[in-house]
């Protein structure tokens, strides 16, 4: 009988936790530097996730970072990609052919998506319906870094990020040091993959000009795939020591083709075929963004204003079958001031959040959707003499939702997290937060539950615990959470509703779940040619109470390991090669049906000739036949399959200017 390191009362993991952290506080540093390091010379991680520049070895919870030049060795096209394959994140493909994937931070299945925050160049770009980021739709070429906040984020970031938050910066938007530059790409490859890129930087004094394009085309692994990916973004702005003020201007549009789903025989048979061979789709987004923000004495103040836009549109035999198109704006002020108090420092961060979402569905059986929300917080860091450093933080919301076929809401909800971070020494920390965060129905959910039925916001009890310990040649972080949640939002295929033509099914507040968590995190210079890069993530999604009492939530894997290796065997030579392991993952509530378990490999060589970069990628190199999506069980059998692709080869070129 199998048994789990999570005990049936859930004490495992904190003593297993607590046991970690003590061993690593026990572990000397100096016995690292007695091995003929003077001292610790890794350079400080900066991250951006706390709305202000701050070092993630500071912080009392766990930031995971993806560079530039990590998204360049990897050779990944996508930020979705990118996550998957460089942090282990777990990732399912989404219906279209544009290359995006639904992340999963901390073992929400089917609504990761809903419990995660996505931020781009500082503004929130999450839909307050069910249609998803588009993540691939950001250009990669135009990315500077993505840094994933582990755990609740609700305080900074508000409703919907009990699971973490996806900062993603461009190029443009980090605002660093800028020089004139240029960058071509291009691309050829298996399933009859055609790519080209390219962006450039104007410097002229304090001015610069960014701007990046991109086109994709490819047929993809399966019939009716075909897939056509173009995107273009500029963003101008002037600098000076104290003050940087900006626009940008971004665009993507996806046209594809939408194969469907496939039964176990028909992916046994042949995993390529097409259920739906005259169904297709397009997404178009759009996005503007004004920004500003000044070093006052010791207040930094910032302002993020942005406006986007978003239409759908899904076609059978070319006649529109539903069409929806989204106006939403943003508004983002904060402002950090930073004291010296004697022996103590004080950081006080201040800000204010306003967004306006709107969705009009036309057509005879159309539909207006709307949300509003107002938010304020603070957050407070004091750090003492000796180093040990508390931060307090608290967020009121108000959220108001008005839809054509449901009645209007009004709610307010609080947010707030204690945390704390202690020197062992200068290389070692161990670190623990508690707080609160919540998620409300999105307009979707709203709109089918059981006749009567009113959801109640999700809210979630959250701990972490950690230690991170840097070293001369690398970094290794441990972390444990958990999320104790009441009232969690979800679709329940199995309760009876007669608002449902099948007289099963709705969107419901669940009874009490649990998610907790192991995850392992580390880099490594083994040599001076040859680094390593290490992601472990244990976790468990369980209902603790009610009809499905023990069960695992579904689409949740329980383990995940991703091994990458950067390798410079002689010079202008690098070979780049990573495994990615994802457990298996029940389908169903009753944990009948599964998504097997998989493992893929991928590898990249480049050759650098003054400014050309010649490289050839394979993806899939085994030629594993796997899923990452399924979402029906009929009689004890996996249905509802979208199949991944098979081995694929891109030979590319870059040139730099």
């Amino acid at each position: 009988m199998k048994t789990s390191v999570f005990s049936k009362r859930g004490r495992a993991p904190v003593r297993l936790g607590v046991s970690v952290l003590a061993v690593f506080a026990a572990f000397p540093a100096s016995s690292v530097l007695a091995q003929g390091q003077s001292e610790v010379v890794l350079k400080e991680v900066v991250v951006t996730a706390t709305r202000f520049d701050a070092e993630a070895f500071t912080l009392p919870f766990g930031v995971s970072v993806i560079t530039k030049d990590d998204i360049a060795r990897a050779g990944v096209s996508t930020v979705n990609e990118a996550v998957i394959k460089l942090l282990g994140v777990p990732g399912r493909v989404d219906y279209y052919g544009g290359g995006d994937y639904g992340l999963d931070l901390r073992g929400f299945g089917s609504t990761a998506g809903s419990n995660q925050v996505v931020i781009v160049d500082g503004v929130k770009v999450n839909e307050a319906d069910l249609g998803g980021t588009r993540l691939a739709g950001i250009a990669i070429n135009s990315v500077e870094r993505i840094e994933v906040l582990r755990g609740s984020g609700s305080v900074l970031y508000g409703e919907g990020a009990t699971g973490g938050v996806i900062v993603i910066t461009t190029k443009a938007g980090r605002g660093s040091a800028r020089k004139n530059s240029a960058d071509l790409y291009a691309a050829t490859g298996s399933y009859g993959l055609n790519e080209v890129r390219a962006n450039g930087t104007l410097v002229a004094g304090g001015f610069s000009l960014d701007v990046a394009g991109n086109k994709r085309q490819a047929d993809n692994h399966r019939d009716n795939f075909k897939s056509n990916v173009e995107g273009s973004s500029a963003q101008a702005q002037w600098s000076n020591d104290w003050l940087r003020v900006g626009a940008s201007y971004a665009n993507d549009s996806l046209d594809s083709g939408l194969p469907g789903s496939l039964t176990a025989a028909q992916y046994q048979a042949n995993p390529s075929q097409t259920t739906s061979p005259n169904t297709t789709g397009s997404i178009k987004n759009t996005r503007q963004t004004l920004f500003a923000s000044a070093e006052l004495g010791a207040w930094q103040v910032g302002v993020d204003v942005g406006q986007r836009t978003k239409n759908l549109d899904s076609l059978s035999s070319g006649v529109s079958t539903y069409r929806s198109d989204v106006d939403a704006s943003t508004l983002a002020l904060r402002a950090r001031n930073e004291a010296k108090l004697g022996n103590l420092r004080n950081a006080l961060t201040l800000g204010h959040d306003q967004s306006d979402w709107k969705r009009i569905v036309p057509g005879a059986f159309g539909s207006v959707s709307q949300q509003k929300t107002s938010a304020f917080y603070a957050q407070d860091e004091v750090t003492l003499s000796g180093g040990t450093r508390v931060t307090a933080g608290y967020r009121s919301e108000n959220i108001k939702q008005s839809d054509t076929f449901t009645a209007s809401t009004n709610n307010d909800q609080t947010a707030w997290e204690l945390g704390i971070i202690q020197p062992m020494s200068d290389a070692l920390s161990i670190f623990g937060r508690v707080g609160n965060s919540f998620r409300l129905a999105n307009i979707d959910e709203l709109g089918f539950t059981t006749p009567g039925a009113v959801l109640q916001p999700q809210t979630s009890r959250d701990l972490e615990l950690g230690s991170r310990w840097k070293y001369a040649g690398g970094r290794v972080e441990l972390r444990f959470y958990r999320n104790n949640l009441t009232n969690e939002l979800g679709y329940d295929p199995t309760v009876a509703n007669a608002n449902s033509w099948s007289g099963l099914g709705a969107n419901v507040n669940f009874d009490p779940t649990r998610r907790q968590g192991l995850e392992l995190e580390t880099q490594h210079d083994l040599s001076k040619t040859l680094g390593v890069r290490v992601n472990v993530g244990v976790r468990e999604a369980k209902f603790t109470e009610g009809a499905h009492n023990g069960k695992n939530v579904p689409l949740v894997a329980g383990t995940t390991v991703a091994l990458r290796a950067d390798w410079r065997p002689a010079p202008a030579h690098s070979v780049n090669a990573g495994v990615v392991w994802v457990a298996s993952q029940h389908v169903d509530f009753n944990n009948t049906c599964t998504v097997p378990s998989y493992a893929t490999v991928d590898a990249r060589y480049a050759y650098q000739w003054r400014s050309v970069e010649l490289s050839l990628g394979l993806t899939n190199l085994l030629d594993a036949k796997y899923y990452t999506q399924a979402f029906k069980c009929t009689a004890g059998v996996t249905n509802g399959i979208y199949p991944e692709a098979g081995r694929a080869v891109t030979a590319a070129m870059r040139v730099a200017f």
